[in-house]
């Protein structure tokens, strides 16, 4: 079991420094592959304070590596892939300044559209830490003929793309089997961690939990929007895991295929 030493951010007078060491364990140190930590880009974190109080919960709770991947959607404001590296490289430095103990990476949530190919092709969005491996979403009411082509044309990009919070789309609700053609056809499921310990209802908990049970499911990550309700927390699910499928599947989900990513190998 890892037990080391992590910060916390803290109300302060103006002479002292803003984090506090603290204990804390965990079985094993995290990767968070899907967040929105990046202060005032998307409907994450508003400000760097909030963003600062993420990071160091994010720490405290046991993630040692994180994937910064604001929204990219058609037709808003999005954060070009220079913002987003340059405004994560600032915050990497913000990181090293407080002592956290934590890498961060550069990403997006793309919401899927017709061109999303080009724009990859074209390095107009941003992949998972400049991996091939691309976080995408879709409405949650899509029909899965639309999914499954909108994939299959990013992987005959050659991407490999993660069908982000596989939980909310109606389609694979109502038939498990289509996620599991998904994955057949070179797809990866990213599930939220809260979806797993109930914290959206006894339905996505359940689906979720069938998905692991299936082995269909190859990240979990917090999805974070916030410092309060939306944290970024993988503790809790990942002892879950663990209890009920072994540390080794565990680590599987958190550690080694987000290692994976950050090397551009296979999972």
């Amino acid at each position: 079991m890892y037990c080391g030493l992590r910060y916390r951010f803290r109300e302060k007078p103006e002479h002292q420094a803003g984090f506090e060491k603290i204990q804390v364990s965990a079985m094993f140190l995290y990767t968070d592959i899907h967040t929105h930590i990046l202060p005032g880009v998307d409907d994450g974190a508003r400000n760097e304070e909030m963003c600062m109080e993420m990071l160091a919960a994010a720490n405290k709770d046991g993630v040692s590596k994180i994937f910064l991947t604001p929204h990219s959607k058609p037709m808003h404001h999005n954060a070009d892939p220079s913002k987003i590296r340059e405004l994560t490289a600032g915050l990497q430095e913000e990181v090293q300044k407080n002592s956290l103990e934590l890498k961060l990476y550069t990403g997006n949530e793309l919401y899927y559209r017709s061109e999303l190919l080009e724009l990859l092709e074209e390095g107009e969005v941003c992949t998972l830490a400049d991996s091939d491996y691309a976080l995408i979403e879709f409405g949650p009411m899509d029909d899965f003929e639309y999914i499954r082509k909108s994939m299959y044309r990013i992987l005959s990009g050659g991407y490999r793309p993660v069908l982000a919070h596989a939980e909310r789309y109606n389609v694979l609700w109502k038939s498990v089997e289509k996620a599991a053609a998904l994955v057949e056809m070179g797809c990866y499921l990213q599930i939220n961690g809260g979806s797993i310990t109930g914290e959206y209802g006894f339905k996505v908990q359940r689906f979720c939990r069938r998905l692991l049970a299936l082995d269909l499911v190859h990240f979990v990550a917090s999805d974070a929007h916030d410092d309060q309700k939306r944290g970024c927390r993988l503790s809790k699910c990942a002892k879950y895991i663990s209890k009920k499928y072994g540390q080794q599947r565990a680590e599987q989900i958190f550690v080694n295929n987000p290692a994976s990513v950050i090397a551009n190998d296979y999972i």
